[in-house]
């Protein structure tokens, strides 16, 4: 198969746009709690669709009365948290366009997107953000104003909007509809400036309703999640919508790093993360299990779970003898992981890179079903998704319901369909680059099976070339290397080189407990650990389990492992964890040399 649309199930009426998907949720469950918000005590309280829609209503005539008016761009820079979506459903109940910034940005970054997309305002989230806007104010002449959340500006707002009628709010509202610009979403990119994703109100409206008609066993007001990806990222922002619309309560966590301490309290039913939070939790069980000297049973537990998985694709499904095992180990680590989580995780939605059926298979063999999904800025998130009575463990899914897919001669996948944006922003060179009449030009390699389903196989402007004219695709040789507990990042280089290579960053938090339950009884620093034999020679050992997998051209024939942790701070990843490549070729230049010293 090389191409297919599916057809779309539901046409939103024109004059709809994404603040009508709150209003039919408010109509159809007022005193259904779509949030929970934590307490100072750490507990959490839920808020009520209807106070939720009146917190909104509220913030948005606060915006009229600043005189913000329909089309204006309103930046929204700050963690996940609840204000960010009243915020964002605030900015679209005022007629007008957000636009989504980092938290991490630099000033320079803040500058640039603030500047392209001509905002005139600014919402931030504390002091040492607005210290940050502050040192470029003075070249942003159309942004007339910057409240901070965590201030008595955002109070003062909601106070000044009480002077604004609903008539009004409700002719500002009604102004955008579904083909308008919803807003403008800045891509995290690898190099240069980020271009703007012109992403209108169909792109969310009749996307979250097409996408629920088709997972409804996840997208309903009996689920809960608890949401930690950035909401400034198009996947996490996506979902949000669709959990309005669906009715699904969600509680927000601003530290992804407290993801752990408050699974347990908040006990969501599903779970919207990245691969690597799922590798991250599997490591960790079995550093943990390794430590209390349990390790062995853990490993036969994980091979059971993923067996089990593999077996309920037969037409026999799992034997007498395999299901004992699993109900055993069910008992003994498979439920401990599913408190771990909460206790009522069933589902979770994974983005941004393939999972890798490995780990596919070991989480539905431990009772939770991973929809892996595909999609881009460009095709507001997922475009593509596994379906829950219809898996495929290793592939990302099928074509949501008005969405068309297709494989070019080169391998090259293309996209198009109700969820795609209009255009880059202020960019039409690039926006004529990226399309071929209307389908897309994703710049990701894949292949489509006989029904349909997709393999991602590498990205397209990451292809390596080798001396000898090999291509290789490195993501696929990274992927099973960092389902390593000890490894951090894997960057596969060897363009125009004798061979493939890799520089290796190892992950901190793993480095002391994995070191000491291999007998390395003195505190290493991470430098320390690059360095030491135990660790190069169980690096070594990783590469030549990986290199089973591969051709004898794409296998890794020398390594370096880095000194420092790979991380959107050091400037190596962007925001939402893709590796800069050029950065890392850069900054490691010595180590690269040291990779083909003897080539």
């Amino acid at each position: 198969m090389t191409f297919y649309d599916v057809p779309i199930k539901f046409n939103s009426d024109p004059k709809l746009n994404t603040s009508d998907l709150l209003l039919e949720r408010v109509a159809i469950s007022p005193d259904h709690a779509i949030f929970s918000r934590q307490n100072p005590d750490e507990t959490w309280r839920n808020v009520k669709a209807v106070d939720f829609l009146n917190e909104v209503k509220s913030l948005a005539k606060g915006l009229i009365s600043a005189g913000i008016k329909p089309g204006d761009a309103i930046c929204i820079m700050s963690r996940t948290r609840y204000e960010w979506t009243m915020i964002d459903f605030a900015i679209w109940f005022a007629g007008a366009v957000s636009v989504p910034i980092y938290e991490t940005s630099s000033a320079s970054q803040m500058e640039w997107i603030l500047s392209d997309s001509d905002a005139v305002a600014l919402f931030i989230e504390d002091q040492e953000h607005l210290d940050r806007f502050n040192s470029i104010k003075a070249n942003l002449k159309n942004v007339r104003q910057a409240w901070t959340i965590d201030s008595k500006d955002f109070s003062d707002l909601h106070v000044a909007g009480e002077k604004i009628g609903d008539d009004q709010l409700e002719t500002a509202r009604t102004n955008a509809e579904l083909s308008d610009l919803a807003t403008i979403v800045y891509t995290s990119g690898t190099t240069g400036n980020p271009k703007g994703c012109a992403l209108t109100h169909k792109s969310f409206v009749d996307h979250a309703k097409n996408a629920a008609a088709e997972i409804p066993e996840l997208a309903n007001d009996r689920q809960s999640s608890l949401l930690f990806l950035p909401l400034a990222h198009i996947f996490a922002r996506y979902v949000s919508v669709l959990c309005i619309h669906s009715g699904i309560r969600v509680g927000h966590l601003g530290d992804s790093k407290q993801v752990a301490k408050y699974l347990p309290v908040y006990q969501p039913t599903f779970l919207l993360a990245v691969p690597r939070v799922f590798e991250k939790v599997y490591n960790g069980a079995e550093l943990r299990a390794e430590t209390g000297g349990k390790g062995k049973i853990f490993r036969a537990a994980a091979e059971v779970a993923i067996e089990y998985s593999k077996a309920m694709d037969s037409k026999t499904g799992p034997s007498f003898a395999l299901k004992a095992k699993h109900k055993i180990f069910d008992r003994l680590v498979f439920g401990k992981l599913r408190a771990a989580m909460g206790g009522k995780v069933k589902y979770a939605i994974s983005g941004g890179a393939p999972l890798g059926a490995r780990l596919g298979h070991f989480y539905r063999g431990i009772g939770l079903v991973v929809l892996e999904g595909y999609g881009l800025t460009e095709t507001a998130a997922a475009a593509v998704i596994g379906r829950v009575s219809w898996q495929k463990i290793g592939k990302v899914g099928r074509a949501l319901p008005g969405t068309g897919i297709k494989i070019a001669e080169d391998g090259e996948i293309w996209l198009r369909g109700i969820n795609c944006m209009r255009g880059y922003w202020r960019n039409e060179a690039a926006t004529r680059e990226a399309f071929d009449e209307d389908w897309f030009r994703t710049g990701d390699l894949g292949e489509l099976d006989e029904d349909g389903f997709l393999t991602i196989t590498g990205r397209k402007k990451e292809i390596l070339v080798t001396a000898a004219g090999k291509n290789v695709a490195p993501a696929p040789i990274e992927d099973p290397l960092r389902a390593h507990p000890l490894i951090g990042q894997v960057v596969v280089v060897g363009d125009a080189k004798p061979f493939i290579g890799a520089l290796i960053s190892l992950d901190p938090e793993m480095v002391p407990v994995w070191a000491k339950n291999n007998g390395i009884e003195e505190g290493l620093t991470l430098a320390e650990a690059t360095k030491h034999p135990v660790i190069i020679a169980e690096m070594q050992q990783a590469v030549d389990e990986v290199n089973k997998l591969f051709s004898q051209a794409e296998q890794i024939r020398a390594f370096e492992i880095v000194d420092i942790e790979l991380t959107e701070a050091s400037g190596h990843l962007t925001p939402s964890l893709k590796i800069k490549r050029s950065k890392v070729m850069e900054d490691f230049d010595l180590q690269l040399g040291r990779i083909y010293v003897n080539a």
